[in-house]
């Protein structure tokens, strides 16, 4: 059985980190490679490229994301667990 709780930090871990990659990569680039990054990441609620609040609503968003991933992911993998009859 997975601990919902421990799998939740660790998505939370993951996904933020992989967020601030994103971030960090769509720095890098330039022209309409550029505006398309920055487009997805738009559709982070209240995320507009690169501004602290901005970045800070995104990390927000992405920490929920991750815990609601989380919970389902567990919920899925405990369900799905065959209890063996003794």
């Amino acid at each position: 059985m997975l601990s919902s709780k421990r799998y939740g930090w660790f998505c939370v871990l993951g996904f933020e980190a992989l967020y601030a990659l994103c971030l960090a990569y769509g720095l890098l680039l330039a022209g309409k490679a550029a505006a398309l990054h920055h487009s997805l990441f738009e559709l982070l609620p209240g995320f507009t490229w690169i501004n602290a609040g901005s970045i800070i609503a995104g990390a927000a968003g992405v920490f929920v994301f991750a815990w609601i991933f989380a919970w389902y992911f567990v919920w899925m993998h405990n369900a799905s667990i065959v209890k063996s009859e003794k």
